[in-house]
């Protein structure tokens, strides 16, 4: 597969198209998973004789059922974990058999009821709903899915912020719990004792100070950003998460700070678009060993996570520096703020951009990378 120059991966120009060709490479992947989903043995044979038939006679469906956190988050984990333990891929292929096997009872009307093994909890993404099964053989049929002859009622799974972008009330990633910041204990979905209103308000008013200062950016959020997945509250720091497989999905505690809430929302989107990358190219050459210390984290880290970091942090530079030119007088903490950021991704680009060695993909974004840095110098 060749992939797109992606030379505007860390700051889109305006109607870039880097981030969809690249989702659409992603997505190609994920295809090729629900494909070959169900293999020649005896486990998911209703899924190959019933279900994946039918997918790949509506392509637009199959897509479209892809794309869905849910279901994109299993494709990937089959995709890019083949040595993970054996019943944790059974249960991913299951769980993912049986959400496509749901979006094809809603959308095609089956003629024929499915009879299967499902999940605890399935989300049908297209109504926005979560049914909470309970043991025993689920049943899908057109007019829902059905245990033991009573018709579940499915509850809310998000709630509406900004076009597609939804707070996530259900979260089914399986590997929400695995953390790799030191100063965390995993991403369980956790309101924070706050009303989804309150949450609601937070980050859309985040959102809308970003598409109103880094309009491009706004656009790629609507392009694949789908859950914003609350995890907490604190009003002392702010932490969040993104896994390489959760395409579209971002994990946030609430901060009563606006400006905290903006910068998170970025930090996260952005290692959402490096990890649609990382997912088809490892960038670096070198990009797991040796380890560095890095600017944002209090453990040594592989030039991956530098990289992770300086692309997260190089675009949060460059809306204060909108921010700021527009401000007048009383700019002040911006220019503190501004000034901070900018000395981090230098820090960053110091270890960086001296020890990287891209492949032939990631050579342009260094290229990006290193303009950046050249342009937020300025600011030091």
């Amino acid at each position: 597969m060749r992939l797109p120059e992606v030379c505007d991966l860390t700051a889109p120009r305006p109607s870039s198209t880097t981030l969809r060709s690249l989702l659409s490479a992603a997505l190609s992947v994920s295809l090729g998973v629900a494909r070959e989903l169900g293999g020649a043995g005896p486990a998911l044979g209703w899924y190959r004789e019933r279900v994946r038939p039918r997918l790949l006679a509506e392509p637009g469906l199959l897509s479209a059922s892809l794309l869905a956190p849910s279901r994109h988050t299993l494709a990937r984990l089959l995709a890019f974990a083949p040595r993970a333990p054996a019943a944790a891929r059974a249960a991913w292929e299951e769980a993912l058999a049986a959400s496509l096997a749901l979006d094809v009872a809603t959308a095609l009307e089956l003629d024929v009821p499915i009879t299967l093994a499902a999940p605890r909890t399935l989300v049908d993404e297209r109504a926005g709903l979560a049914f909470d099964v309970p043991a025993g053989d689920l049943i899908l049929t057109p007019a829902g899915p059905v245990v033991a002859g009573a018709r579940l009622t499915g509850r809310a799974a998000a709630a509406e912020l900004v076009g597609p972008i939804r707070l996530a009330l259900v979260d089914t990633n399986p590997i929400s719990g695995l953390e790799a910041h030191p100063d965390k204990l995993g991403n369980a979905l956790d309101l924070g004792g706050k009303s989804v209103d309150e949450w609601r308000r937070a980050v859309v008013d985040a959102l809308r100070l970003i598409d109103e200062h880094l309009p491009a950016l706004s656009g790629e959020l609507s392009l694949m950003l789908r859950h914003v997945v609350p995890v907490g509250y604190d009003e002392e720091r702010h932490l969040s998460a993104s896994y390489l497989e959760a395409v579209g999905v971002v994990y946030l505690t609430l901060h009563p700070q606006r400006m905290t809430m903006v910068e998170a929302l970025i930090h996260e989107f952005q290692h959402n678009k490096l990890n649609v990358l990382l997912g088809l190219d490892p960038v670096l050459e070198n990009g797991e060993t040796p380890l560095y210390a890095s600017p944002v984290r209090p453990d040594p880290r592989p030039l991956r996570g530098v990289l992770l970091a300086v692309h997260a942090f190089q675009p949060i530079a460059l809306l204060y520096e909108q921010l700021r030119d527009r401000a007048g007088e009383g700019r002040g903490e911006l220019d503190r703020r501004l000034t901070q950021i900018a000395r981090t991704c230098r820090e960053g680009c110091d270890v960086l951009l001296p020890n990287a060695r891209p492949t032939r993909v990631g050579r342009a974004l260094f290229d990006e990378i290193a303009e950046l840095d050249r342009r937020l110098a300025r600011h030091l």
